[in-house]
């Protein structure tokens, strides 16, 4: 080597590995979603029933869940029905209810004889139902309107006495059959449904519904036929009364039933 050369030094510097992509994130995302899923499903199936059905029917209905009372779940503050009660305090409710029951049905013997075979009254899982079925050459509305006959606006003053006692909420749907409705341009079933669960609604806060009561009014066409295999029967156009079974409503909840 030559005196005064220079001397270079070369450092090899070894490459890193090249960045993962994102995609194993979005399988793992994917996968903890489904565990979760997974674990819920299996919390749901050891539950007790009431819970089971207090699950079911928010999911049937959101919207109730919004009104002040109990939760789904035990210590939940918001929602109405159940979870959280006791086994004493569902069968009070549900006795409660059938003793309205009892009493509509025998008021509907003793002063509307010749409609109680169109107007049933039961207890369900969902609450008390009151249903007023047409029939197929008489109905409780003018045809293709929602203005009430005299002897409905009787029968539903009955219903509104009893119920108005309750603390219970309700809601009022209208039903129609498949028939297409065409006496006026831009007015159908939709429409005709929603008008007559609504008349229904003021005559029965007229005559004993507490201001409140009524927690929702809806109208739902023919998309709930109850003969889903003869959807032009008579029958399909209704007016159902649904009584909540544990969900409180209005004002003067102190009012004794």
């Amino acid at each position: 080597m030559e005196r005064g050369a220079v001397i270079i030094i070369k450092k090899r510097r070894r490459g890193h590995a090249a960045h993962h992509g994102g995609a194993w994130k979005v399988a793992f995302a994917d996968f903890m979603t489904a565990m979760m899923a997974f674990f819920l499903v299996m919390w749901i199936v050891g539950q007790s029933k009431a819970v089971k059905q207090s699950i079911a029917a928010h999911f049937r209905d959101p919207g109730a869940f919004e009104q002040a009372g109990r939760g789904v779940l035990p210590g939940s503050e918001r929602g109405v029905d159940g979870g959280g009660m006791s086994s004493g305090s569902i069968q009070e409710a549900r006795a409660i209810l059938e003793k309205a029951a009892e009493n509509l049905r025998e008021t509907l013997r003793q002063d509307f004889a010749e409609l109680q075979n169109r107007i049933e009254v039961r207890v369900t899982d969902e609450g008390l139902l009151i249903e007023l079925r047409e029939a197929p050459d008489d109905g409780f509305f003018a045809s293709g309107s929602a203005t009430a006959k005299p002897e409905t606006v009787l029968v539903l003053a009955a219903i509104a006495g009893e119920l108005g006692q309750l603390r219970n909420a309700v809601a009022i749907e209208g039903h129609t059959d498949s028939r297409p409705y065409t006496a006026a341009k831009g007015y159908g079933n939709w429409e005709l449904s929603a008008d007559r669960a609504n008349a229904a609604r003021r005559i029965m806060e007229e005559h004993g519904l507490r201001l409140g009561q009524v927690e929702a009014v809806r109208g739902y066409a023919d998309t709930r036929l109850r003969l889903l295999e003869v959807p032009f029967d008579s029958t399909n156009r209704r007016i159902s009364i649904v009584v909540r079974p544990n969900g409180s409503a209005g004002q003067d909840l102190d009012t004794e039933v």
